[in-house]
């Protein structure tokens, strides 16, 4: 069922995002499966972390993917305090043209296949229903529906972590907690980015909104006809006069060479993976003024919850334990203020401290 191409495997092999256990390829030609599964570190406990569906050009560019997202899931899980290491998958394919029930099952062998080292759930591409198919193959399967023994969808939780951690920058750098009156712009208003929306105009935020779905801009400004405004994209939104905080939640990369000279935020707190496109990124934030709350830290509140349904889900303890990202995070602007770095690199190393302790007492 494995097949690995001798290109993939020199991508691997001379990869720089080095250090994960395990990178498995498979290929079920019945059903045009075509995945990656990365398992960056289970010196925590099992790898833990969604299923991203994406048209990859190649499948080099999956492998990257795939490994990049991995090795944010370890740090992620480690600093929302679980005891799972990081994993990603990758399912190669426009989810639009190429998901099935068939393919669907034939991946949850796949996961199946690695005797619970990786524990799957939702991401771009894939959804509630979709984890219900894979667990009829895999019981490592999370991010379900209430209806077969789940959770539900994990974006509610998300978007109130990525709001606790806004709270918290605004407590860092103007002395109060509270988001009333501050402009916040959002690119990306769908799984996460529409609870966002009600977080913020529940406390007196101003809103502007962008999306490359005119239809998910069409429903935010029909629910909140008041104090929710919309730009054409995202290249337009970061250039808001007045713009308190930004929130990428969309996918990576958002913050590079041309984006970060031309913000006008002077926050960036938001949902998206791998926000940073490149390592210096969070020094020129740092150079600016602009404070960053570390993507992987305030968008745990998704990993939280899909966690905590492997244990019998409560929502209330897993909201609980998302509105802790208000104190992580400050704890981490503080780490940085002590040692001279950028919220960043801080955050890598309290991540790197615990992950290298739950090492030495294996």
């Amino acid at each position: 069922m494995t097949d690995v191409t001798h290109g993939v495997l020199h991508t691997l092999f001379h990869s720089d995002q080095g250090g994960h256990e395990q990178v498995v390829l498979c290929q079920d030609r019945a059903s045009g499966l075509k995945a990656v599964i990365a398992i960056h570190s289970t010196a925590l406990g099992p790898a833990l972390g969604g299923t991203r569906f994406y048209p990859y050009a190649n499948e080099e560019e999956a492998v990257a993917d795939a490994l990049n997202l991995a090795r944010g899931m370890s740090y992620k899980n480690a600093m929302a305090g679980l005891d799972h290491g990081g994993g990603k998958a990758v399912i190669i394919g426009d989810p639009d043209r190429i998901k099935s029930e068939e393919l669907l099952l034939a991946y949850g062998r796949f996961v199946a296949s690695l005797g619970g080292r990786y524990v799957t759930a939702c991401d771009v591409g894939t959804y509630v229903a979709d984890m219900d198919v894979v667990a009829r193959e895999c019981r490592w399967t999370t991010g379900r529906s209430p209806e077969n023994g789940g959770a539900g969808d994990s974006s509610v939780l998300t978007a109130f972590g990525v709001y606790q951690g806004m709270r918290a920058s605004a407590q860092h750098l103007w002395g109060d907690p509270s988001l009333r009156g501050r402009k916040v712009g959002i690119a990306g208003v769908g799984k996460v980015g529409h609870h966002l929306v009600e977080h913020l105009r529940a406390e007196g935020a101003e809103v502007v909104i962008t999306d490359v779905r005119e239809e998910a801009v069409g429903r935010i400004l029909a629910a909140h006809p008041d104090g929710v405004t919309a730009v054409a994209d995202t290249a337009t939104l970061i250039r808001v006069e007045n713009l308190d905080i930004y929130a990428p939640c969309a996918l990576g990369g958002a913050l590079n060479d041309d984006t970060v000279p031309a913000l006008t935020a002077t926050v960036v707190c938001g949902a998206a993976n791998n926000q940073l496109a490149h390592p210096g990124v969070e020094k020129d934030l740092a150079d600016r003024g602009i404070l960053y709350a570390p993507d992987y830290v305030v968008n745990a509140g998704g990993v939280i919850q899909v966690a905590d349904e492997l244990h019998g889900f409560d929502f209330d303890r897993c909201k609980a334990k998302a509105a802790k990202i208000y104190d992580t995070t400050l704890a981490i602007f503080a780490r940085a203020k002590t040692d001279g770095i950028p919220p960043a690199a801080a955050a890598d190393r309290i991540a790197e401290q615990r992950m290298a302790e739950a090492r030495t007492a294996l």
